[in-house]
């Protein structure tokens, strides 16, 4: 009886099998084996390494997507955990319309959200010809199509997808640490630095890590807002395996393999802090509560702040 079911667990498994065979590991196997190819079949090299870690302008792609990655990921952890904490402060019925709508923004990418963009703060887009039929100079200055709309744009689904990562988290926080705290005469900054942001810090170097990965590996939505206008790895690759004039799918592999190890690398080193962090908390938890007469130190304090 117990082989036959172990027989029908494996046979379940075999679909599974091949789909990761057929999406995962040949397409990433067959990317690095093209990375080693030469243009002209003289078999395998390290000349594409070398000619992309050499290239100014291949350089400079990637110094501009890990430069607008750790930005909009750096922002949108921001925002994201303000908006977190809000979202906890509501009513439940308040709480899930809003977590409905910021799990449909965080989808809302590609090329539907550049048009968006486009449509409403492009050249002649619907605010920027009202505000200026209005004579308020507020996007005088503002070009979709830089480097600041395009970090615009990457805000945009960054926070979404960082609130509903990070807002979990805080009902990690109890409302006794709070109590605690202030009866102790801590104020609400010192709270946070002291107890909410280590207690915080795992998620919020996880969700970093979620973050950066997926500015380095959007596509579709800077080649629909900026084209070639702005240099992008990811938008480089494409142009190398897609190009309309010229094609070199080695160096397109090549360009993906360094794009793979910069999102590990990053991946990796937020595991750590991650890590790291969790064994703050950990010995945090473990530490031995206060004695007596180390509260009735701190009770006075308390009873001026609260005006007693």
């Amino acid at each position: 009886m117990k082989q036959n079911r172990r027989g029908g667990v494996i046979l379940a498994l075999i679909p599974f099998v091949l789909m990761v065979l057929a999406f995962q590991l040949v397409p990433v196997l067959s990317m690095v084996s093209n990375s080693f190819h030469s243009g002209d079949g003289k078999g395998i090299t390290f000349g594409n390494y070398v000619h992309a870690l050499q290239s100014a302008y291949y350089m400079q792609a990637i110094k501009n997507s890990l430069f607008i990655s750790i930005a909009s990921s750096v922002a949108g952890i921001i925002i994201g955990l303000v908006c977190a904490y809000c979202i906890t402060r509501f009513t439940p019925a308040v709480r899930d319309r809003v977590l409905m709508v910021s799990n449909m923004t965080s989808n809302f990418a590609g090329v539907p959200l550049a048009f968006a963009y486009i449509i409403l703060l492009g050249n002649n887009g619907i605010f920027t010809l009202l505000f200026k039929d209005w004579g308020w100079d507020v996007f005088a200055g503002f070009n979709l199509y830089s480097w600041t709309g395009l970090a615009l744009v990457y805000v945009y689904f960054q926070v979404p997808l960082s609130l509903l990562l990070l807002y979990p988290s805080f009902y990690g926080i109890r409302e006794q640490w709070r109590e605690a705290a202030a009866l102790l005469g801590a104020g609400r900054w010192q709270f946070w630095k002291t107890i909410g942001l280590p207690m915080l810090a795992p998620a919020i170097f996880g969700t970093m890590g979620i973050l950066f990965a997926n500015a380095m590996g959007a596509y579709a939505t800077a080649y629909a807002l900026v084209g070639g206008n702005y240099n992008l790895l990811a938008v480089r690759i494409g142009s190398l395996v897609a190009g309309n004039v010229v094609t070199q799918p080695e160096m397109g592999s090549t360009l993906a393999v360094l794009l793979a190890l910069t999102t590990l690398l990053a991946v990796y080193l937020n595991h750590v802090m991650v890590r790291r962090a969790g064994r703050f908390v950990a010995r945090a938890a473990d530490k031995p509560q206060p004695k007596a007469s180390a509260i009735r130190r701190f009770r006075p304090r308390a009873r001026e702040e609260m005006g007693q």
